[in-house]
C-alpha cells in the first residue's frame, strides 16, 4: 500500500519518507548519541531494570584488587581479602572491548507503507543505520543481514567505517528497489529464513537487533526467535504505523495481499472495534511469546522522527517516556 494509495511511479531521490538516501543514512553519524545498547542504562530507558540485567554486555576482565576509594562500588567489595586485611578491599574490572551486534534489517514490500512522515521501510532504514553507526563508535563490530522478498544479504561483523558503508549501501540498494509498480510478491517465509542466518552468523553472546513490521510472523519465527536467546540476546524493533490504531473516520479503505482486494467500511462499528486487533495480532504475538525470555520490544512509529524516538527509549529524555511507551504498544501494523 502506497504512502498516498497511488499507483504511480515516484522519483526514488527526491522523496523524503518514501525512499531513503545514501547521505542521510550517513549524515544521521552526527545524531547517533544519546543512547546506548549496554547493559548500563539510564534510569529512564526502557532497557534498565529487567531488561538490562538479562543483556549480557561486554563482559569484564579481572584487572586488580585494591583498596578501597572514595567514591568505588561497594557491590565489588571482596569480602575475603577485607576480612583477612582488616581494611576494604575491591575487585576493579574493565569492559571487554568485544560485543558484536547483528543487524536484521527488512526491505520486503510489505515494509512500504505509511500514512505519516516515513513508510516502515525508511524507518527500519534510518533506525538502523543510528544503531550501526552507535554501535561502531562504542568500539564493537556490527554486522547485518539485509533482506528484501527475493534476496538475503549477509554482511560479517566487523569494526570499521568501511563494513557501516556496506550495510548503509546494501539498505539503500533495496530500498529503492520497492513500489507497487514493480510487481513484487511479498513473501512470508523471508522472516523464517533471516532468523535461521542469523543462527548460524552469530555465535554466542552477540546482540541480535530485528528491525521489521515482522509480516509472516508464525511460530516457527518464535521458535528460531527462543533459540536465538539461548546464547545471544535479542532486542525487537517492530515498526508499525499509527493506522493500526486510529482508523480515520467515514472512510472506506482497500485491503490488499498482492494478488486479492476487499473493501472495508471504517463506519461500521463493529469493525472499527475488531481492526486495530487484527492489526496488532504481530506486536501481541511477539509480546506474549518473548518478553517472557527476557526479549525487550521498542516499537517504531513512522509517524514520528526515528532519532527521537530511539533515544526516548535508550537514553536519558526525562519528560516524553511516558509518551513514547504509549504510543509504541498502540499498534503494529
Amino acid at each position: 500500500m502506497a504512502k498516498n494509495n497511488q499507483n504511480f511511479s515516484v522519483d526514488r531521490e527526491a522523496t523524503p519518507g518514501v525512499y531513503v538516501s545514501l547521505q542521510d543514512l550517513i549524515n544521521l553519524q552526527r545524531q547517533a548519541s544519546g543512547f546506548s545498547f549496554l547493559p548500563r542504562q539510564p534510569v529512564y530507558s526502557l532497557l534498565s531494570g529487567r531488561y538490562g540485567s538479562r543483556l549480557r554486555g561486554r563482559g569484564l576482565d579481572f584487572e586488580e584488587l585494591r583498596q578501597y576509594r572514595p567514591g568505588d562500588d561497594i557491590r565489588l567489595l571482596d569480602w575475603k581479602a577485607t576480612k583477612r586485611t582488616r581494611h576494604p578491599y575491591v575487585r576493579v574490572y574493565s569492559e571487554e572491548r568485544e560485543r558484536p551486534v547483528l543487524m536484521l534489517v527488512d526491505q520486503r514490500v510489505a515494509m512500504f507503507f505509511g500514512s505519516r512522515v516515513n513508510m516502515k521501510s525508511v524507518t527500519a532504514a534510518e533506525a538502523a543505520a543510528l544503531a550501526a553507526w552507535r554501535v561502531v563508535t562504542a568500539g564493537d563490530r556490527v554486522g547485518a543481514i539485509i533482506f528484501n522478498d527475493s534476496e538475503i544479504i549477509e554482511i560479517k561483523p566487523q569494526r570499521s567505517r568501511k563494513t557501516v558503508m556496506q550495510i548503509l549501501q546494501q539498505i539503500v540498494r533495496q530500498n529503492r528497489a520497492l513500489g507497487l509498480d514493480r510487481d513484487i510478491e511479498a513473501r512470508k517465509d523471508m522472516l523464517d529464513q533471516v532468523l535461521e542466518r542469523a543462527r548460524k552468523l552469530a555465535g554466542h553472546d552477540y546482540l541480535v537487533c530485528v528491525f521489521s513490521d515482522f509480516f509472516g510472523l508464525n511460530d516457527k519465527s518464535l521458535h528460531l526467535a527462543k533459540l536465538l536467546c539461548r546464547h545471544n540476546d535479542l532486542m525487537l524493533l517492530p515498526v508499525y504505523d499509527q493506522l493500526a490504531g486510529e482508523l480515520p473516520p467515514n472512510a472506506t479503505l482497500v485491503i490488499s495481499d498482492g494478488h486479492r482486494q476487499i473493501l472495508l467500511d471504517a463506519r461500521d462499528e463493529r469493525f472499527k472495534k475488531r481492526f486495530p486487533e487484527f492489526l496488532q495480532a504481530r506486536h501481541k504475538a511477539l509480546t506474549d511469546n518473548l518478553t517472557k525470555f527476557g526479549v525487550p520490544i521498542l516499537p517504531l512509529n513512522t509517524g514520528a522522527p526515528v532519532v527521537g524516538q530511539v533515544r526516548e527509549f535508550l537514553g536519558y529524555v526525562p519528560g516524553r517516556q511516558a509518551r513514547v511507551r504509549t504510543e509504541g504498544v498502540r499498534g503494529a501494523r
